[in-house]
């Protein structure tokens, strides 16, 4: 248990961090006089439908998208697989749309539409890497080109649809700056019961670790629990983007440092995955909009000035395997 501590502690730490973090409209000051009772409504409105709904945004979106880009390396053996690389994140994104369009104050479609579009496009992205070989290579080299395709059609949609999303940048880039209240509700019970359910059958990526053969051999359903795995993934993916746009990155930097720490049972890493995501993805958020202030920026530009490099340096590091398969 001493290993969750100090991701717990850093998780508490980040939290408060956050909540007290102020600016022109509320304080730091403001902040603690409205939690102790006090303070305006005007306060209290910031405090508790604004700043608070976006920290349990970021904080569940970096559970989610961490978790989805375990599920997804360890099932497909492959440590630059993540939901932003392999299409997963844009097909969220381009049915998000599709539901703004269609259903535009439907807040339950929404996130239903962002699940679909992961799945679709999960799918989509192993029928072309079947078709091509499946090797590692082939994996991502379909995701990202699906990848390129939706890109160009919500490109497209935001071209003649502006009024689809608030903020065309930020939903992009992904950010939590036009969280709404009602979306975190029905998302936070999809990710928690999608990650429960990636926990309860933890051990099967233990038994997958040691081979194909070998796990069916020892009574695994292989095919049974890939597949399981990128259901996980698709929910868990389009239940954050739901909330924050399309975050890239958080998917494959978490799981990857995870790994380098720690060396036990898959159930272990993916509960790091989970506090150590969250604390990231809150950080990320936070800096995003006191770093720069009285502007913000959006949390996902720093996410890439983060994992760009940090991918490079995953294939640099992974060339002979990555280069082999």
């Amino acid at each position: 248990m001493k290993k969750y501590v100090l991701p717990t502690i850093l998780l508490a730490g980040i939290i408060i961090f956050a909540v007290l973090a102020g600016n022109g409209a509320i304080s730091t000051k403001d902040i603690i006089t409205v939690i102790s009772g006090g303070g305006s409504d005007t306060q209290r409105l910031i405090l508790y439908k604004v700043r608070l709904p976006r920290i349990f945004a970021a904080a569940g979106c970096g559970a989610a998208l961490s978790v989805a880009g375990f599920l997804l390396q360890g099932s497909l053996d492959n440590r630059i697989v993540s939901p932003g690389i392999l299409g997963i994140n844009n097909g969220a994104g381009l049915f998000v749309l599709l539901s703004a369009l269609l259903f535009p104050f439907n807040v339950g479609f929404k996130c239903l539409m962002a699940f679909a579009g992961a799945l679709l496009v999960t799918v989509f992205v192993s029928i072309l890497s079947v078709k091509t070989g499946m090797s590692k290579t082939s994996v991502v080299l379909s995701g990202v080109a699906v990848s390129a395709i939706i890109t160009s059609v919500i490109d497209l949609i935001i071209s003649i649809k502006p009024e689809t999303v608030a903020d065309k940048v930020a939903f992009q880039i992904g950010g939590f700056a036009n969280t709404q209240y009602q979306i975190v509700i029905f998302a936070f019970p999809l990710i928690l019961i999608a990650i429960v359910t990636a926990l309860i059958t933890a051990p099967s990526m233990d038994v997958l670790k040691l081979g194909d053969e070998i796990a069916h051999g020892l009574g695994l359903g292989v095919k049974a629990y890939r597949c399981l795995c990128v259901l996980i993934a698709a929910i868990l993916a389009g239940a954050a983007i739901s909330m924050g746009g399309l975050l890239g990155f958080v998917g494959l930097i978490i799981p990857n440092c995870v790994r380098m720490i720690h060396k036990g049972k898959s159930r272990g890493s993916m509960a790091l995955c989970i506090l150590y995501g969250a604390a990231f993805l809150v950080l990320c958020d936070t800096l995003s909009r006191v770093i720069v202030f009285p502007y913000e920026l959006p949390c996902g530009l720093l996410l890439s000035v983060v994992g760009a490099p940090f991918l490079i340096w995953i294939l640099v590091k992974n060339k002979k395997r990555l280069g082999t398969d």
